[in-house]
């Protein structure tokens, strides 16, 4: 049984609305993954330690493999191509950015992406870092 995280909720979100997107587009033919499973995945050697695929290591379903099928759903008899997911504004149907129940806001960030995400909010407590992994130090 999972017990979804901060990080499995944006990893199932992702999974879904890039798919869904995806689907939206006529060229789309496919979708490719780093390998089947976290055990088995180049990412976490590669880069750091990461669960970036849909089964665990121990061949389970993560809340991403949840977040593809319904993305795949939209395909069927009824169903709307990419789920109603909107592609032309950054924020839901309540006015919140995309990402809001799992992206973690630091203080003094401004929202404009530059963050360090390391203001201290003045209780001791530090934010994560927004930029890019690739961009961080």
């Amino acid at each position: 049984i999972w017990l979804w995280g901060v990080r499995d909720l944006a990893q199932r979100q992702i999974y879904h609305d890039i798919l869904a997107a995806a689907l939206t587009e006529p060229a789309f033919d496919g979708i490719w993954l780093w390998g089947f499973t976290d055990r088995q995945t180049w990412v976490k050697n590669f880069y750091y330690e990461d669960s970036p695929l849909i089964f665990d290591q121990n061949y389970q379903r993560k809340p991403c493999y949840y977040g593809l099928r319904d993305a795949i759903a939209t395909m069927a008899v009824g169903g709307i191509v990419g789920g109603g997911v909107n592609l032309e504004e950054d924020l839901d149907e309540d006015g919140r950015p995309w990402g809001s129940a799992w992206m973690v806001r630091s203080e003094g960030g401004g929202g404009d992406g530059n963050s360090t995400g390391k203001e201290d909010g003045g209780d001791g407590a530090v934010a994560g870092d927004s930029r890019p992994d690739w961009l961080q130090s």
